[in-house]
């Protein structure tokens, strides 16, 4: 589990899918069957976000599934809502939700 900062936008994206993609790594290198993505956090997110996401999701694949988690009505949620996302995501509205997964 990888919680998202507060802002997801182009001042950071590039540098969170580093940080997500080598944070999802075990010590031996192998990756996770399962990343949860937490946005609950998140009050802030354009299409950087939605981006980051996919990116994350391209380079993990296809070893690792990932969730999310994003509060129902935040912008988070909005967002993934909006840009279809939730259709090719699992989108869960809390953590242990998304951990029982």
């Amino acid at each position: 589990m990888l919680r998202l900062p507060p802002e997801i936008d182009s001042s950071n994206a590039g540098g969170l899918l580093g940080t997500i993609v080598s944070g999802a790594r075990t010590g031996d290198g192998r990756q996770p069957r399962v990343l949860v993505l937490d946005l609950t956090a998140t009050r802030f997110m354009d299409s950087q976000g939605v981006r980051l996401i996919n990116d994350v999701r391209r380079l993990l694949r296809p070893a690792t599934r990932v969730y999310v988690v994003a509060r129902p009505g935040s912008v988070a949620g909005r967002v993934l809502e909006l840009t279809g996302l939730r259709r090719d995501v699992p989108v869960y509205d809390n953590l242990p939700e998304a951990m029982a997964a």
